[in-house]
């Protein structure tokens, strides 16, 4: 299992557009494709407050390299980005990172206590 970290930089003042976006269009168009998030995040203290980062899911580099090329091509996508950006971009940048899990760390295991 490998994650992609993504963070989408947006102008200012287009943050909830972009939320928006993700969730009227972005996310049925990821569960019909099986593209699984883990989660969305913004930040509320640091650096950006223009950020939108979340994290995929996938089997390998292939099923990304195939499912997000499904995606950008798939029509209702390509809809939903041109009604959103109607008055203009919103994202400023996207950085995307590729994680694979460290030797060292494990998940927690439960464990039932003895007696």
């Amino acid at each position: 299992m490998i994650h992609e970290m993504r963070i989408y930089t947006c102008l200012p003042g287009k943050l909830p557009a972009l939320q928006e976006r993700f969730e009227t269009a972005t996310l049925a168009i990821w569960s019909r494709l099986g593209i699984r998030p883990l989660g969305f995040w913004t930040t509320m203290v640091g650096p950006s407050s223009n950020d939108l980062i979340y994290f995929l899911e996938w089997q390998s580099l292939e099923e990304r390299q195939r499912k997000w090329a499904e995606f950008v091509a798939d029509p209702a996508w390509r809809e939903a980005l041109a009604r959103s950006e109607r008055a203009g971009p919103i994202i400023a940048n996207i950085a995307s990172s590729i994680l694979q899990p460290t030797e060292f760390f494990r998940p927690f295991i439960s464990v039932e206590a003895d007696g």
